[in-house]
């Protein structure tokens, strides 16, 4: 598969600058979907920094494809979660001074507590991934856990310093999305990705979607969201056939 989430969460990000009602984060959601994408992922953060309770209410009424709501796994998001229905939710590490994600859930440290919160969101029909970094102890784990899948993140390899660095990290990726294919969970990929590094990670047959938002919407300020959705969506395509 060749699925491209966009996360519209940067398009909140320039309007809470300054408190507006524009940009709206809905409308590109819908922009992004006119233009090809699979579906729309927006992170609803603890500090809501961004989006905002009412842009995912509304989103959830508006989107035509598939709504992925990344959320840290606390009692509030839980509830939001149930109310919304999302169609998916990826669990998310969070911490309020972090300028974006940095890294993957610690699913060892936290096994008991992640499986019992990814048991109740799955006794509501709500599917469930589990954002991890890319070994096969976290991916075995999340298997463990119950959850429906995994998001690999791939900002290690997105920050690779060299050509040695990044064949590296793309190895543990392929690697990682190799075992949660065979293990049966839905494989994803994201973090860091953009238009210059994306096709190498495209070509890990195994990964079904990858979630990309901020080279999407850094881009779309050139070219528009339609544009910057298609292009992207294009190389996502050349990579899988390479």
């Amino acid at each position: 598969m060749s699925r491209l989430s966009v996360n519209v969460d940067h398009v909140a990000t320039v309007r809470q600058a300054r408190r507006a009602s524009e940009p709206d984060p809905v409308a590109a959601a819908l922009m992004a979907e006119v233009a090809g994408a699979d579906g729309i992922t927006v992170h609803l953060r603890e500090d809501r920094r961004h989006i905002q309770d009412r842009d995912l209410s509304v989103m959830r009424k508006a989107a035509k494809t598939r709504l992925n709501l990344e959320m840290a796994a606390t009692k509030e998001m839980f509830g939001i979660a149930l109310e919304v229905k999302p169609d998916m939710v990826t669990l998310v590490p969070e911490k309020r001074q972090e300028l974006t994600t940095e890294g993957g859930l610690d699913v060892k440290a936290n096994f008991d507590y992640l499986k019992k919160f990814v048991e109740g969101l799955r006794d509501a029909n709500i599917p469930v991934n589990l954002f991890i970094d890319p070994t096969l102890d976290a991916v075995k784990l999340s298997h463990k856990i119950g959850s429906d899948g995994v998001e690999l993140h791939t900002g290690t390899y997105a920050d690779a310093k060299d050509g040695r660095a990044r064949d590296s990290e793309l190895k543990r990726v392929a690697e990682a999305a190799a075992l949660s294919h065979r293990l049966g969970l839905k494989t994803h990929a994201g973090h860091g990705l953009d238009y210059r590094n994306i096709k190498a990670v495209a070509s890990i047959k195994e990964i079904d979607e990858f979630a990309i938002g901020f080279s999407i919407i850094a881009r779309s300020i050139y070219t528009g969201i339609n544009e910057a959705v298609r292009e992207m969506k294009r190389l996502i395509i050349e990579g899988r056939a390479g």
